[in-house]
């Protein structure tokens, strides 16, 4: 039996959850080889992009608190995807960087994010992504 959702289809929440699982599900799949989430592959990119990152930055960046954070690098630590030790400009700070075995991993899941943001932008034209990438931006800016 289908249940049609009559007005609830307007809700603009519920559009934004539904697209939200479907990329999440996508994701998912391309990432299953990995065992990668999406918040850990941020994790990964940014500290491959500027290692010597510090907790507080990871968390301001990626907009999530400083707990989640950590959980997130302590995961992949225990991975040996990441190190910790003291920063270099500032002896003060722990600072997080790729291990090797990282740096072998952000190249894999770099080509899989590649290949899910195929996927996702084939859905769109060049203006249509332009303005999706605009709107969404208002919302969490």
């Amino acid at each position: 039996m289908s249940i049609g959702r009559g007005d609830l289809d307007r809700n603009l929440g519920l559009r934004l959850r539904r697209a939200h699982g479907a990329v999440q599900r996508h994701f998912a799949d391309h990432f299953a080889d990995l065992g990668l989430t999406q918040k850990q592959v941020s994790v990964l990119w940014l500290t491959g992009d500027h290692p010597d990152l510090a907790q507080a930055d990871l968390a301001q960046a990626l907009d999530m608190d400083r707990a989640t954070t950590m959980a997130l690098v302590h995961g992949l630590e225990k991975r040996g995807l990441l190190s910790r030790s003291p920063s270099r400009t500032d002896g003060r700070r722990i600072a997080f960087r790729l291990t090797d075995a990282g740096e072998t991993m952000l190249k894999d899941a770099r080509a899989a994010i590649v290949a899910h943001e195929d996927w996702l932008k084939a859905r769109f034209s060049k203006a249509e992504l332009a303005t999706l990438e605009e709107l969404l931006a208002r919302i969490y800016r």
